[in-house]
């Protein structure tokens, strides 16, 4: 029986720990449906109880036993617990839509702070210890969002801003790990599993639609909590931080691992250092930050306002909502597979440079995604139209994990995870820029001709920011990668002063003892 790789079981727990990762990013996105649900069903009830005063007909009570029998026939342990120590909390969330985007933009207001920071501790401490507890702290966090929602939906911005905090370590961090375990030539394919998000969104959306459907709300942050911790037990024991930590690697992936590596590895100048400035100065990072930043608003404002936009303009129930808003992620994870291997064929067989496949993959990934979103624009107000249109335009992102994602790992694998803690500080902005400019332009207006507005600019962002990548990027590996400090250059410069002047004593002896011998 062939042994199972070190790389392969890696590539699966970090698929899972990144649909774990968007699980606590985005079940607020279709809690928050429910949980507004419920501010009508109180406005229905205080209506019915306003008429039965008035009445005191047996039909308008018998219509208020039963509204106030459906809200009560799901128990709330976080009700439960609240009424038992005495203090009082909001049951029916009276949230317009300049709040709804508040709440649903806090876990990005400080999400950027920690992307830098994720890749430096990552390449200090070790990706297994960064990416797992941002990720299993962040699903801790869920089992007290429910008692926040409850209390103050200000309490619930913050406890929702502190979870972005954290599991902002996450992303670049894997960058370090990527870098040190998969070679060149594979990166395409193993850089899918980052889109372990996609699957998780697929999965998570019907998911959670179906538990709130036969439960509370309250039950979806629950399973967050335990599914995480399950996660993370797993990530601690399967997960080392680079292949000669780990005890189970044949020799044979050993030494193929290593010898890919090898060209990339820093060989002059302290790794202690990093060379900030050629990083900031360098045209690569910030055309893979631009690319990112188009493609994060995309993914971010259909990601998190798809539920809103089906309940709303296409009256949808909760259900339906969750299988239509997390279908389009999966077709996203499958098209990343096969555009991968078609990728990693192209460069394995030389048919293509790496700069041209991380050019056409980003054209893929933004590009054509953002004119799928422009006809959602003008096409989204029938129903088959709208599903068909989203689901092309988060398939196509797709490309992104042969695009910027891995690019960024190309051209410097030493600093991957600091490059992407940049990438990461700017392009996590849209994460909630966009969830704002969507509760401004819908505030009150939750028309098709508001939300083809929102469409209208995601659309420019993703255009704009592909056509700059294509025309100004490069995915070579950047002399910086491999640095000298300026004092290791000093020195550097005195072995070839001292080497240089050694030759040239040694051609004179020569002459001379050459000369001599001649007039001997």
């Amino acid at each position: 029986m062939p042994r199972v790789q070190a790389r392969t079981v890696l590539w699966y727990l970090v698929f899972m720990g990144f649909a774990v990762n968007y699980m606590i990013r985005i079940n607020l996105n279709i809690t928050i449906v429910e949980m507004i649900t419920t501010k009508r069903a109180a406005a229905a009830v205080l209506k019915i109880t306003r008429a039965a005063n008035e009445n005191n007909g047996t039909a308008t009570n018998q219509l208020l036993s039963h509204y106030a029998a459906k809200q009560n026939s799901k128990f709330s342990f976080e009700k439960h617990l609240l009424n038992l120590v005495n203090i009082p909390y909001e049951d029916g969330f009276h949230w317009d839509e300049y709040q709804q985007g508040l709440v649903l933009g806090a876990f990005f207001w400080a999400h950027w702070v920690t992307q830098i920071p994720g890749g430096i501790l990552a390449k200090k401490f070790g990706t297994k210890v960064v990416f797992g507890l941002a990720n299993v702290i962040g699903c801790w966090l869920c089992f007290l969002i429910p008692i926040a929602a409850y209390l103050d939906y200000r309490i619930l911005i913050w406890l929702r801003l502190v979870q972005g905090l954290i599991t902002g370590l996450a992303w670049p961090a894997m960058h370090v790990l990527t870098a040190k375990w998969i070679p060149p030539n594979e990166r395409s394919k193993f850089v899918t599993a980052y889109l372990g998000s996609s699957v998780g969104i697929a999965l998570f959306y019907p998911l959670f639609g179906y538990v709130m459907h036969w439960a509370s709300w309250e039950w979806v942050y629950h399973i967050c909590g335990v599914l995480g911790t399950f996660w993370w037990l797993a990530w601690m024991v399967l997960v080392f931080d680079s292949p000669i930590q780990h005890p189970r690697i044949s020799e044979q992936e050993l030494h193929y691992i290593e010898k890919s590596l090898v060209a990339s590895r820093q060989t002059t100048g302290s790794s202690s250092l990093t060379p900030w400035k050629s990083i900031f100065m360098s045209r690569p990072v910030w055309m893979n930050v631009i690319a990112q930043w188009g493609g994060i608003w995309g993914l971010f404002t259909l990601m998190t306002q798809a539920p809103t936009y089906f309940r709303v303009i296409h009256n949808w129930n909760i259900t339906a909502t969750g299988i239509l808003s997390g279908l389009p992620h999966l077709m996203r994870m499958l098209f990343a597979l096969v555009f991968s291997m078609f990728a990693d064929y192209l460069l394995k067989s030389e048919k293509m440079s790496r700069t041209n496949l991380r050019k056409l993959a980003t054209a893929v990934c933004c590009i054509v995604k953002g004119l799928m979103v422009l006809a959602l624009a003008y096409f989204g107000h029938n129903a088959t139209a709208a599903v068909v249109l989203l689901t092309l335009a988060t398939m196509f992102h797709g490309a992104v994990s042969s695009g910027p994602l891995a690019s960024i790992v190309d051209i410097a694998p030493n600093y991957a995870g600091i490059v992407l803690g940049i990438s990461g500080t700017i392009g996590v902005l849209p994460g909630f820029i966009s969830p704002y400019v969507v509760g401004v332009l819908t505030l009150g207006n939750q028309t098709f001709e508001s939300w083809r507005n929102v469409f209208l600019i995601c659309s420019a962002m993703l255009i704009g920011s592909g056509i700059l990548y294509v025309f100004f990027t490069d995915s070579t590996l950047q002399s910086w990668n491999g640095h000298s400090t300026s004092s290791d250059d000093k020195e550097l410069q005195k072995l070839t002063d001292h080497k240089d002047e050694d030759l040239k004593n040694i051609k004179i002896n020569l002459s001379e003892t050459i000369e001599q011998l001649s007039r001997g």
